[in-house]
C-alpha cells in the first residue's frame, strides 16, 4: 500500500508515519511545508518513506505526489484557536483552502480513502457531557469553524465525487515530539517544559477547564483503523478521544506528583475562544472503527515526560 500523510513531519503526523511504515510492503510520503513540522521528527523512521516539502495551499505543487497513492491522512493545518483569532487569514487559507486542495487531489488520483483530522473544538461549549457526534456544532473560533467546514467538504466529496472520507474529531492530543516553543503550543507540551525547568506554568482562567487528553499513539492507532474500516463509515464523523476529562489544575498536580516537586502555577486571564469543558463520547468510534485506547492519562504523561527529559 502507498500512503500520503499531509503534515507528516508534525507532532501527530510523524507518529502516523511511524505506524504506517511498520506495515509490510508499505510506502509512505510525508508531505509537509515544515513551517511547524520538523524533519527531525522523522529521524530514525525505518522502512520505505520519503519527505516531500510542499504547501497544501499550492495545488499544482502537491497534486503530482498523489499519483498512485492508495490512502491519504490529512493532518496538515494551523491547529490553534488563539492564532486563528489573531491571524485569521493564513488560518483560513491553510485549514479551508488547503483542505479543499487535498480533497481535490485525492479524488483526481483515485485515492481509496482519506482520513481527515477534524477537531473537538467544533462542539464549542455544551450543556451536556460527554460530547456526542450528533450534537449540532457550535464553533467559538475561526479555527473551529474552519475544521467544521473541512468535515462538510469531506462529506460532500464522498457524496458527490465518490471519495471515501472519514473525519476524526481529535480532542487534546499529547505525547513525544510536540513542540513547546510556540506561544500557541499545546498546554501539555508547555507543562512538560515548565516542569523540567522547575518553573511555574501559567494557567489561563481559573484552571478548572477540563480536557479529554489523548495520547498520540492511541490517535495514530485510530487513524489506521479508520483507513481500513468497512465502507459503511465513509462520509461520517467520529470522536477521537479517550472518554475522560481532567482539569488543568488536576493535570499540573499529577505532573508534580510524578516528578516529586511542588511548583504552584501562575494564573492569567481567560483566552478568547477557549471551550470550558471537553469530553468525548467514544461509543461510535469503538463500535464502528474498533477504537481501543491503550494508554491511561498517567501512563501517557510519564512516557511524554521521559521523552522531553531525554530530548529537550
Amino acid at each position: 500500500m502507498k500512503y500520503l500523510v499531509t503534515g507528516g513531519a508534525g507532532f501527530i503526523g510523524s507518529s502516523v508515519v511511524r505506524l504506517l511504515t511498520g506495515e509490510a510492503g508499505a510506502s509512505v510520503i510525508a508531505l509537509d511545508n515544515l513551517n511547524s513540522g520538523h524533519a527531525a521528527n522523522l529521524a530514525g523512521v525505518a522502512g520505505d518513506w520519503s519527505l516531500v516539502q510542499a504547501d497544501i495551499r499550492d495545488y499544482e505543487a502537491i497534486a503530482p505526489h498523489f499519483a498512485g497513492v492508495d490512502y491519504v491522512v490529512h493532518l496538515a493545518a494551523i491547529p490553534s484557536v488563539p492564532r486563528s483569532i489573531q491571524e485569521p487569514i493564513p488560518s483560513h487559507e491553510v485549514n479551508i483552502n488547503g483542505t479543499f486542495n487535498v480533497l481535490r487531489a485525492s479524488q483526481a488520483a483515485g485515492v481509496k480513502r482519506l482520513v481527515y483530522a477534524a477537531s473537538s473544538s467544533a462542539y464549542g461549549d455544551t450543556d451536556v457531557l460527554p460530547k456526542v457526534e450528533t450534537m449540532i456544532p457550535r464553533p467559538k473560533s475561526p479555527y473551529a469553524a474552519q475544521k467544521v467546514m473541512g468535515e462538510h467538504y469531506c462529506s460532500v466529496f464522498h457524496s458527490c465525487f465518490g471519495l471515501e472520507t472519514v473525519a476524526l474529531r481529535f480532542f487534546n492530543v499529547f505525547g513525544p515530539r510536540q513542540d513547546p516553543s510556540s506561544p500557541y503550543s499545546g498546554v501539555l507540551s508547555l507543562f512538560m517544559t515548565c516542569l523540567l525547568e522547575n518553573r511555574p506554568p501559567t494557567l489561563f482562567g481559573d484552571g478548572g477547564q477540563t480536557r479529554d487528553f489523548t495520547y498520540v499513539e492511541d490517535v495514530a492507532g485510530l487513524v489506521r483503523k479508520a483507513l481500513y474500516a468497512p465502507s459503511s463509515v465513509a462520509g461520517k464523523v467520529f470522536n477521537a478521544g479517550n472518554g475522560n476529562r481532567y482539569s488543568l489544575v488536576e493535570t499540573w498536580e499529577m505532573l508534580q506528583k510524578i516528578e516529586g516537586v511542588t511548583i504552584p502555577p501562575n494564573f492569567g486571564p481567560p483566552r478568547a475562544g477557549d471551550v470550558r469543558d471537553s469530553q468525548a463520547d467514544t461509543v461510535a468510534a469503538k463500535a464502528e472503527l474498533g477504537h481501543d485506547p491503550q494508554f491511561t492519562f498517567e501512563e501517557g504523561l510519564r512516557r511524554t515526560l521521559a521523552w522531553y527529559r531525554a530530548n529537550r
